[in-house]
């Protein structure tokens, strides 16, 4: 039984985020019981009639895709900064994963974009879905694990779910620069979490040199023909140093696949 049951995606009738709605409809599948909760966050306060055409257009879209879904989406339409409505909306709904479009950057490593803003600032799993990708399951995921501790393996359900609803195979990936790790008991406790937490749909776990790890981690995603990749952002840590996530930020700019974030 899944526990992924309400999903938050932010919706603005861009390119990017009707390419994201049509990619949880088919995530979320016929058969499956799942609220889809769309929300348009505006700047300006909007008028009844206004409100009444955003709604009129968004069922057109709706109308539109092929996949359907045991429940419609909704629409919420608020007044506010884009961010926080969408975190607050999250928080009151208590849904359990946002997906949200990107149109990403494929040219500069210092855009910031809205949904690089929300994987940073969210509490919760987000996904971006980039523009342009496949509307298909996530079959094969890669979920990339650096060299430090697992704070709070809580986070791994998800991805476990995610696992047994696709019935996926979850490759794990390691890129270093110089030494893998300082000890093999290290890699050996990483190999029980792993089995112990992701069942039999963990495959493999590989380790990979590469100076450049968001290089590593894109050339893995081909080379494996992943479907998902998973990561573990560490600008919420709170056992060590938070870092500034900047490889999360890259990744959800530059990847052609959704990213998971998992936090």
């Amino acid at each position: 039984m899944s526990s992924i049951n309400k999903i938050l995606v932010p919706f603005d009738f861009s390119e990017a985020s009707i390419n994201a709605l049509a990619y949880v409809m088919n995530f979320a599948g016929p058969n499956r019981v799942v609220d889809i909760e769309t929300l348009y966050v505006s700047v300006m306060p909007i008028t009844e009639s206004e409100e009444k055409r955003l709604r009129l257009d968004f069922e057109n879209v709706i109308d539109s895709f092929s996949a359907k879904t045991k429940k419609a989406p909704k629409l919420a339409v608020v007044t506010g900064e884009v961010i926080e409505s969408i975190l607050a909306m999250q928080e009151e709904n208590e849904a359990d994963l946002i997906m949200m479009g990107t149109m990403g950057d494929k040219v500069t490593d210092e855009a910031i974009t809205n949904t690089s803003k929300l994987v940073l600032n969210a509490n919760c799993p987000v996904v971006s879905i980039p523009y342009g990708c496949s509307i298909k399951e996530p079959k094969e995921i890669a979920l990339v694990m650096g060299n430090e501790e697992i704070e709070d393996k809580e986070v791994l359900k998800t991805l476990l779910d995610l696992a047994r609803t696709f019935n996926s195979k979850v490759h794990v990936l390691t890129i270093y620069k110089e030494s893998v790790y300082a000890e093999e008991s290290i890699v050996d406790s990483t190999e029980n979490l792993l089995e112990y937490y992701l069942e039999h749909f963990y495959v493999e776990h590989t380790f990979n040199k590469n100076q450049d790890v968001e290089e590593g981690i894109l050339n893995y995603i081909n080379k494996k023909n992943i479907d998902l990749l998973a990561i573990l952002p560490r600008n919420h840590a709170r056992l060590s140093s938070p870092s500034e996530g900047r490889l999360t930020k890259l990744l959800t700019l530059h990847s052609e696949i959704p990213v998971l974030s998992l936090d």
